[in-house]
């Protein structure tokens, strides 16, 4: 927060340099697309939220649009902490002609659709959004009052219902970093890339909690995206005892899997699988659902990386799977292909890239 705060004060001091916190298109490490300043804007923001001034508006709308725009144009899209802090910072401003900037921000993508309170747009007051809007030349005008109307042309928002809305959004960021939720701490320094000190803080945070499904699968999540494969996969096994269902079962057996195999651990991974096709043969039609098409995918990715006996006994099962699973997705028949070359089964590799192929074909004829 230090790093932030500074970060914060240059800003403020100049609005020359607001372009090195523009999303700006790039690419990473691993080659994946990615936002270069991603970073730098996500700490000016946090600086925000624990120390906002009424003079900031400026700064808090530009960053905004930024956010807006990474959220359009972001290859992999989705909806951020920093783009939902955004908007609340931008919110708590009140200023009604910021309602057009909240619509770019809820129509940026479709999780932001999904996800970005519509309350966002009401910051200013129900009746006096609604006036603005219907009285604008705007060329959003006409999709912003639809959307804040209901089909008797009420506004969907009362006062007393953006009240509770505030409440809840002030609650979910505090002003004071004290009062912060330890997994934020841990999130923001993964962004940061200091993953030894979200390693810190993700021990601290689990050391006194119970082990209850919701710490478990918090700790599976938080040490597989650290890399730490063997411990989640200890997580996600401890957490078995919470499946009530069929489904819930095959479906936590194949997140082990997949968990056990990241850690190296092939051999678990194969009975997991085996644990996982037992729970699915009590859910109906698991052959017709993605659960069933996510089990055979990944034992063809655990027959790609198996030694040679265990790959060998993992692809026999996972070609007899597979012809019980239809519609099965590009990614799978790829990988089953490649798994098929690894294990010498040439006609099976062949037979699989015609199936990945003529998939890729109907996928593409739908996307035009």
């Amino acid at each position: 927060m230090e790093a932030a705060r500074r970060e914060l004060e240059r800003a403020r001091s100049s609005s020359a340099g607001w372009h090195e916190l523009r999303y700006e298109r790039g690419t990473d490490a691993d080659g994946q697309a990615c936002d270069e300043n991603a970073c730098r804007r996500a700490s000016v923001l946090w600086a925000l939220q624990y120390g906002r001034r009424a003079e900031d508006l400026p700064l808090v709308r530009w960053l905004a649009r930024q956010e807006a725009q990474c959220r359009r144009e972001a290859p992999s899209q989705g909806m951020t902490d920093e783009t939902e802090l955004a908007g609340y910072l931008l919110a708590e401003y009140r200023q009604v002609e910021d309602v057009w900037l909240h619509w770019e921000l809820k129509r940026a993508d479709f999780d932001t659709w999904c996800g970005y309170d519509g309350e966002h747009l009401f910051a200013a007051g129900v009746p006096v959004t609604v006036a603005f809007v219907r009285d604008s030349g705007h060329a959003e005008r006409d999709d912003v009052l639809a959307y804040l109307l209901d089909e008797e042309g009420q506004p969907w928002v009362s006062e007393e219902t953006l009240a509770e809305w505030w409440r809840g959004k002030r609650s979910f960021f505090p002003d004071d970093p004290t009062a912060e939720d330890p997994l934020t701490w841990i999130a923001r320094a993964k962004l940061v890339g200091d993953r030894v000190l979200a390693r810190e803080l993700l021990d601290r945070w689990a050391v006194d909690r119970p082990r209850d499904e919701s710490t478990l699968s918090h700790l599976r999540y938080e040490l597989a995206d650290l890399g730490a494969f063997a411990e989640a996969a200890a997580a996600q096994r401890e957490s078995l005892v919470f499946t009530d269902t069929a489904w819930d079962a095959a479906s936590a057996w194949q997140s082990l899997a997949e968990l056990e195999r990241q850690a190296g651990d092939h051999a678990g991974a194969w009975e997991a699988l085996r644990e996982c096709r037992r729970a699915l043969h009590d859910v109906s039609g698991w052959t017709e659902v993605g659960l069933g098409r996510m089990y055979v995918g990944e034992l063809f990715l655990l027959a790609r990386c198996a030694g040679a006996e265990l790959a060998a006994v993992v692809f026999a099962e996972a070609d007899r799977q597979a012809h019980q699973v239809p519609r099965l997705p590009v990614v799978v028949l790829r990988v089953a292909a490649e798994a098929a070359d690894r294990v010498g089964h040439q006609a099976a590799a062949r037979l699989y890239r015609q199936l990945r192929d003529a998939e890729q074909r109907r996928v593409d004829g739908e996307r035009g």
